[in-house]
């Protein structure tokens, strides 16, 4: 059961149950999908952005711009990386 899964984030599951209008199960749905998604690398991040802004029609340098503007964002900042780490990322 997701519940004995987030014992350390109970008092959030309790937040998320008090103020919406979330299940409980449903409450440590949420902040296991939310933990899950921060805790991608900023690796995985540039990646994976860089693949669903391409799929949108986007070239490189519209992508790389977009990715270096978000960077900072993330729930833990990466430092700041130019655009060839950027390219080093997505293409080895």
């Amino acid at each position: 059961m997701l519940e004995r899964r987030t014992p350390h984030h109970d008092d959030l599951v309790d937040h998320l149950v008090r103020t919406t209008a979330l299940q409980r199960g449903e409450a440590a749905r949420v902040v296991l999908d939310v933990l899950a998604y921060f805790d991608e690398t900023t690796e995985e991040f540039v990646r994976r952005r860089h693949r669903e802004l391409q799929s949108g029609g986007l070239t490189n340098p519209a992508i790389f711009e977009r990715i270096t503007a978000e960077l900072p964002h993330r729930a833990v900042a990466p430092p700041q990386l130019s655009l060839r780490q950027l390219r080093r990322i997505v293409y080895g």
